[in-house]
């Protein structure tokens, strides 16, 4: 059974939104039927325009979404809570992460971080302030403050270091084409075994995402090479759910490319997009 949802910002793409997408997205977290946690990211934080803070949002919020829109520990029940670092402007300053890790006591309570952000080990640009420094997450966990370590920014999954602590589940969907996400539309499902003063935990990945978002690079240069074109995107299945982005190159007699636009023509009715 799963005991929370946890979403590591960036719940929305940005804080204009439209009201029907407010009130859609509120109502699928209602039907979850457990506590869900959203923290505000970079493309939703908490600024005065927010969407959280929105006479909307706040009308429609169902009972069991919580908003994490303070720094430090939110209790889920006794004995377990949530340390969250939401994001209050597009630029913060400062590591967030590291400053809510500061001063946690290892005195039993099972604690997971909820961050956002690039760390440290995985951003070419050092210097950026706002990098997560995974050396205090890993010292936290060393010393028990902290069992688990939730990321969000990164849309493809990801784990960081070698505890087998800290990760980025990615989207939930595919946002990108598959030369920029790796692995996208997956939910990471975390147990820790409380019963165990070490806190073991397991991570599995779950499959959710619906969609795709194929590449296509072919040479195009025969009435064969539009055939096999035809075959290749006869063959993706899910159309209706797969955005296709084709790269072609090559030179047509006059009668091949009007073979060509005929199959973009049909194909283009058949994929989401194309």
């Amino acid at each position: 059974r799963v005991l929370v949802v946890v979403v590591a910002g960036d719940v929305f793409e940005h804080n204009q939104l439209a009201p029907r997408d407010v009130s859609l997205s509120l109502e699928a977290m209602r039907a979850i039927g457990v506590p869900v946690y959203l923290l505000p990211g970079n493309h939703d934080p908490l600024d005065a325009a927010s969407v959280y803070t929105s006479a909307l949002f706040t009308a429609e919020c169902p009972d069991n979404v919580v908003v994490l829109d303070r720094a430090g520990v939110h209790e889920v029940r006794p004995g377990l809570e949530i340390v969250a670092a939401p994001w209050r402007s597009k630029a913060p300053t400062s590591d967030l992460v590291g400053e809510v890790l500061a001063g946690l006591p290892a005195d039993g309570t099972t604690r997971l971080v909820v961050g956002h952000g690039g760390v440290d080990i995985l951003d070419p640009d050092k210097d950026k302030p706002s990098l997560i420094r995974l050396a205090a997450l890993e010292d936290a966990l060393a010393r028990g403050a902290v069992h688990y370590v939730a990321l969000g920014d990164k849309h493809s999954r990801t784990e960081v270091g070698s505890t087998g602590r800290v990760w980025y589940s990615g989207s939930p969907e595919v946002t990108n084409y598959d030369d920029i996400e790796s692995d996208p539309g997956h939910v990471l499902v975390v147990e820790i075994d409380e019963t165990d003063p070490h806190r073991p935990v397991r991570v599995d990945s779950e499959r959710v995402g619906r969609w795709r978002f194929v590449t296509l690079r072919r040479e195009v240069d025969t009435d064969r090479d539009v055939t096999d074109l035809d075959l290749n995107l006869d063959l993706l299945a899910d159309k209706e759910r797969t955005v296709v982005r084709l790269a072609l190159t090559g030179s047509l007699t006059v009668t091949d490319k009007a073979a060509l636009d005929a199959c973009l023509d049909k194909y283009a009715r058949l994929f989401a997009a194309l």
